[in-house]
């Protein structure tokens, strides 16, 4: 599983980036992590407003940073 955060950086994004981080890890799901920082890239997503996250190139979120619980819920339907 490929997981991305897509924004530039902010605190957000790295909040996004850390809860997503330990969902995956309380849910034992071995994934590679990714910030994508290029803001064509981050468009070419449809992305308006960061920070996002984007689960093995589907779009799952994005202008918000979402919990650790609500991230499970979309790793084990990912998964």
């Amino acid at each position: 599983m490929v997981i991305k955060i897509l924004g530039g950086g902010c605190a957000n994004c790295k909040k996004l980036m850390e809860n997503a981080k330990k969902a995956a890890e309380e849910l034992g799901i071995d994934a590679k992590f990714e910030e994508v920082k290029d803001i064509e890239k981050i468009m070419s997503y449809g992305v308006m407003r960061t920070p996002a996250l984007v689960v093995d190139e589907k779009l799952i979120f994005s202008g918000r940073v979402a919990g650790v619980e609500e991230i499970k819920e979309v790793l084990k339907k990912e998964a």
